[in-house]
């Protein structure tokens, strides 16, 4: 029999359930944990080994058993939870997470897509922290905005001085790291060939879908969570919507619509709207077709060129 692994992720520990034969234990999730989990599922030789998403506790964890060769997936918890409740399982510890987990994945068999390799990480470890301090940034301009006594505008200026130097540096060792390869350096050429994409919107797609190019444009519409989802029961149509995917991907998507930098889009957006369409389904189709664009380019290696 098929041999599957859940694994329950806190911050000090992974909880681990071995579906069918109900092994179980606990490892620290540490580097030395990490290690002796490895050695413990080589032997084992499981078809999936499957963690939730947890903000970024199941990194180590990811990284160091998919560098052992072993087939990791990163599963939503929602989708676990939900799978739970559908099984009747309301209870919750740490141990029943573990085994939901692996019943989870041996029941979907969710597809076990390559995992970013070093490069892919690093990179966007640096593009997520630069998101963070422009986030910063704009939260002290708003600040500033409002503050009315002298030291407390002082303060906000000497914090906005200090955040727009790292965002500086952050910046030039964004460079750096895609002047050092010369396959990022022809990827970025590529997507910042179309109207509207630059230089931080090319990075931020390079490290958040590294699939870009890999998929059809149904497969990466989805990934990036710009897939409708259809909603009807009987003669009851419902309202088609959006969600899950990578959603960092789809901010940067609708940002760069709402720019209205690409003659092409903003013709396809207005087309849309002049038939009837809501501005927001407008805007979300626009989206879709500029991540298809993308994808083509990325596919055929060849730059952008307008009608």
């Amino acid at each position: 029999m098929e041999v599957i692994v859940g694994i329950d992720v806190s911050k000090d520990r992974l909880d681990v359930q071995v579906v069918p034969s109900g092994e179980a234990f606990a490892v620290g999730n540490d580097h030395a944990g990490v290690e002796e989990l490895a050695g413990r599922l080589i032997a084992l030789a499981p078809q999936a080994v499957a963690l939730e998403a947890t903000g970024g506790y199941e990194r180590l964890a990811v990284a160091g058993l998919s560098a052992a060769g072993l087939s990791v997936v990163v599963v939503n918890p929602a989708q676990v939870r939900a799978y739970a409740q559908a099984l009747g399982r309301h209870a919750k510890t740490d141990a029943i997470d573990a085994a939901v987990i692996a019943a989870f994945v041996a029941a979907t068999r969710p597809q076990i897509r390559p995992l970013r390799d070093g490069e892919t990480q690093a990179l966007a470890e640096l593009v997520a922290r630069r998101r963070q301090i422009v986030a910063m940034i704009v939260a002290e301009e708003n600040r500033a905005r409002t503050a009315i006594g002298r030291q407390a505008q002082k303060s906000i200026k000497r914090l906005l001085t200090a955040l727009r130097r790292e965002l500086q540096s952050l910046d030039a060792d964004l460079d750096d790291h895609i002047r050092n390869s010369a396959v990022w350096r022809v990827k970025e050429k590529l997507l910042v060939s179309v109207p509207g994409v630059g230089p931080a919107t090319a990075r931020t797609l390079l490290a958040e879908m590294p699939e870009l190019g890999l998929l059809d444009r149904r497969q990466i519409a989805a990934l990036a969570g710009l897939a409708p989802w259809t909603r009807q029961s009987g003669r009851w149509q419902g309202k088609r919507f959006i969600g899950g995917g990578r959603d960092k991907v789809r901010a940067f998507m609708a940002a760069l619509v709402a720019a209205k930098h690409n003659p092409l889009l903003k013709a396809f957006r207005d087309r849309l709207v002049a038939a009837g369409k809501p501005k927001i389904v407008a805007i979300v189709a626009t989206m879709r077709k500029l991540l298809t664009i993308l994808n083509a380019i990325m596919r055929d290696q060849k730059p952008w060129q307008s009608a």
